[in-house]
């Protein structure tokens, strides 16, 4: 197996410049998750890497070769699309070997590698059935056996679980990790799901308008983003974010029960900040009545608790303690300062 290194990489669509000069580097068998909202440039980036779409400038190198102007079946790559794309008249066996078929290989082999990606895969009495006999899962699980039996250096996903329904996402995100964790590829994974992003990876990517934003290991982006947008993205619920007063070291808004001192370098001279706060290190007190709770989603162990502001500001708050908030109570908040993050309201950059 092998990494994957992206110089400069440049894609234009005519006077229109869709990814901005990427450099990254993907380390041999390790999970990458490019993430980001919709249009931020993520499937075309794998898309390149791929060879489907043409880098306009830059290089892509796989493992020790530059492949940026390489066809796509020389890249040594395998793509698992977020339509399964499997023949309906073909058996699964059938389905997982039609590209080594095409490819001249011998038959004997291509039923050994179907048996071992099969096994791999959990699909041994699977076999001889048709896709249409099959789940969504299990379908979905036929076009990455495609894949593996191919051989590839390294595995491109696609949003490969949008077509799930939540039940199969859960299930299949387990068997992609898994997966990786017994073959030790080198994946590649886009998704807009900051869920299957936190879950699934060794290394994140977050992409905005054909930029990266930050990179770095799951828990790394959750606990020191480097910008509001970071914050506000990785994280479910997300981040609450409250525009604050900002003086003597110490931010105040009419929610917080008491001014929160603040340790982060501030410029000198201004007097405005974003105060950046997750939902778990926000503390309810019982004393004061500065929000209003607005509705309570209880989910067993944990609830969380919409509060509107003194101000009409919203925010989302953990509770995990046997007592409750209810719908119209009123309650004031306190933040841990240690946890608490400040960002440009200007800029959205973080201040440290």
């Amino acid at each position: 197996m092998t990494g994957v290194t992206l110089n400069g990489a440049i894609k234009r669509y005519g006077q229109t410049q869709v990814i901005h000069g990427i450099d990254l580097q993907i380390e041999d068998g390790e999970f990458c998750v490019f993430v980001g909202p919709s249009g931020c440039g993520k499937s075309t980036l794998l898309r390149m890497i791929a060879g489907l779409e043409e880098t306009s400038k830059g290089e892509i190198h796989i493992g020790a070769r530059e492949v940026t102007h390489v066809d796509p079946a020389k890249r040594g790559v395998a793509m698992v699309f977020q339509t399964y794309a499997l023949y309906p008249h073909m058996t699964v066996a059938e389905n997982m070997g039609f590209g080594l078929r095409m490819n001249g290989v011998d038959k004997a082999q291509i039923e050994q590698k179907v048996q071992e990606a099969s096994g791999i895969l959990k699909l041994d009495q699977y076999l001889k059935r048709k896709p249409k006999a099959l789940s969504g899962g299990q379908r979905q699980r036929v076009a990455i056996g495609r894949a593996i039996v191919r051989g590839p250096e390294v595995f491109l996903f696609d949003e490969p679980l949008s077509n799930l329904d939540a039940e199969l996402r859960v299930e299949m995100r387990v068997e992609i990790a898994r997966l990786h964790q017994e073959i030790g590829a080198t994946m590649i994974y886009v998704t807009h799901d900051q869920v299957e992003a936190m879950t699934m990876a060794d290394k994140i990517v977050v992409l905005r308008d054909g930029r990266i934003e930050q990179v770095g290991a799951p828990m790394d982006l959750y606990r020191d983003p480097d910008n509001r947008f970071v914050a506000g993205f990785i994280g479910s619920p997300a981040m609450n974010f409250l525009e604050c007063d900002f003086a003597d070291g110490q931010v105040t808004h009419p929610a917080l029960s008491q001014p929160l001192p603040i340790s982060a370098n501030v410029p000198a001279g201004l007097n405005k900040v974003t105060l950046g706060m997750r939902p778990e290190h926000i503390h309810i007190d019982r004393s004061a009545d500065s929000c209003t709770v607005d509705l309570t989603e209880a989910l067993g162990g944990v609830s969380y608790t919409y509060l509107l502001t003194p101000n009409g500001d919203k925010l989302i708050i953990e509770e995990r303690d046997d007592q409750r908030s209810a719908t119209g109570e009123r309650i004031g908040i306190s933040v841990q300062p240690e946890r608490a993050m400040v960002f440009d309201p200007e800029t959205g950059q973080r201040f440290r």
